[in-house]
């Protein structure tokens, strides 16, 4: 068989140098069209990650396919409140601490981060979760927000060939589930549990599976559910730690939206109380929420100092170091809690307006934290979860995302069927519309 390199070659003997990048150029272009017209006879001309193969579409790209046919009603304009991305306007002292350090385009980043960026988180998570000193070399990191140091994470720890299990709560955050195939580990999915308000009952793995755990993620305050870990709830986690040795990744990011007097538990704050120390257990938090900067990609992994100089290693050589004048406007995020304060007075006067309405054809209320709303949509009506956000699509402009696209059928039930997540992220008045538009066509469907 002649290789690409061999034809070349073949082609090009005795030629001079031009006419030889010619013939070379041609015969390029034209094993391109075959290839382009017969793709299946090359498939040996290709080599995939067969672990690619086992992930998911996202559950954005089912929405798109279940809307695929729709032509919504033109009365209306649209209203999504299926996407979790921040609406409120980002602080203007961001912006000028972007703008200011500009500078910062010409030179390199460290992967680590600067000094000043690793002060900065530490002094932030030591005053919001009253821990004692963190040592700024080597307890923190910054990332690129915290979606892709979650799927990292799994590529550090997870020995691929010991048939490792990552556990997963269910309903979930999709990165969990892929960084787990990628990683050449199982996800154990753990379902919900409405009784304890959603969160995930642990105590439901079967004790056989506890042994073959590398890496445990828990998002708190949840993604959809709003619900919030208990300091029990740590207890119990910690003690399967320690018992099977696998590692905790805590996923914190909507840490600083919340709606009652106290702030939610953090998981290195639950290790400092339990005068537990921070073994196996990696704390992730973001800017985007908490500051309305999602374009700004930052965030950090804070934690155990062991797994974040191996986690370092491995940012090395994977790219991942934050650009420095990000890494200016991230310090004077994490500096300020003025912003973050108005910001949260915000989502609870809006989850209070809305929430009652909604309540009134949906099964819904308050959660703990948050910037959803977990409602089920079958309180009056019989209808599945799909079929309810497709025809409110259709009738009333408004956008949400079926629960069953962000669970997975385990344990013999999907704990998100006849559920649709909302994310309250626009301002006041568009959500109330869009809670309005709700109402009336469930009434409707009612009837």
């Amino acid at each position: 068989m002649i290789t690409l390199r061999g034809a070349y070659s073949e082609v090009s003997k005795g030629k001079p140098c031009r006419e030889a990048r010619a013939h070379r150029t041609a015969l390029r272009v034209g094993i391109a069209s075959i290839i382009r017209r017969f793709p299946t006879h090359f498939h040996h001309f290709r080599s995939v990650n067969p672990l690619l193969s086992k992930l998911q579409p996202y559950p954005f790209e089912k929405l798109r396919h279940l809307f695929g046919r729709v032509t919504p009603n033109a009365k209306f304009s649209a209203i999504s409140l299926g996407i979790g991305e921040p609406k409120h306007p980002t602080p203007l002292f961001i912006q000028q601490a972007l703008a200011d350090n500009l500078s910062g385009l010409a030179t390199y980043p460290t992967t680590a981060g600067t000094d000043q960026i690793r002060r900065a988180i530490c002094r932030w998570l030591e005053r919001r979760y009253q821990l004692p000193t963190l040592n700024p070399a080597t307890d923190a990191l910054p990332v690129n927000g915290s979606r892709e140091a979650l799927f990292a994470l799994a590529q550090v720890v997870i020995d691929p060939a010991a048939k490792a299990v990552v556990v997963c709560p269910n309903p979930f955050y999709q990165i969990y589930e892929g960084a787990a195939f990628l990683a050449g580990a199982e996800p154990f999915f753990v379902n919900s549990d409405p009784a304890r308000n959603f969160a995930p009952d642990f105590s439901s793995v079967p004790a056989d599976v506890w042994p073959r755990v590398q890496l445990l993620y828990i998002c708190t305050p949840g993604n959809p559910t709003g619900a919030v870990l208990t300091l029990d709830d740590w207890r119990a986690l910690f003690a399967l730690s320690d018992k099977y040795g696998f590692v905790i990744a805590a996923d914190e990011c909507y840490s600083e939206i919340y709606f009652g007097d106290h702030p939610p538990l953090g998981a290195m704050q639950a290790a400092n109380q339990l005068g537990r120390g921070y073994q196996r257990l990696v704390a992730f938090s973001s800017l985007s929420k908490r500051s309305n900067v999602p374009g700004m990609r930052s965030g950090f992994v804070a934690g155990d100092a062991d797994i974040l100089k191996q986690f370092l290693l491995y940012r090395t050589y994977h790219g991942s170091a934050m650009s420095p004048s990000v890494q200016a406007a991230s310090i004077a995020a994490w500096n300020d809690e003025d912003h973050v304060v108005k910001n949260r007075e915000k989502y609870i006067r809006k989850f209070k307006q809305v929430t009652p309405l909604l309540a009134e054809v949906l099964d819904v209320a308050l959660p703990d934290a948050g910037f959803y709303l977990w409602a089920k949509v079958d309180k009056l009506i019989n209808i599945s979860d799909a079929e309810y956000a497709k025809q409110l699509y259709a009738e009333y402009h408004v956008t949400v995302l079926p629960g069953s696209y962000v669970a997975r059928e385990a344990h013999g039930w999907n704990p998100g069927a006849s559920r649709i997540r909302m994310a309250l992220v626009a301002e006041v008045d568009e959500c109330l519309e869009a809670a309005q538009r709700i109402v009336e066509f469930t009434r409707k469907l009612a009837a």
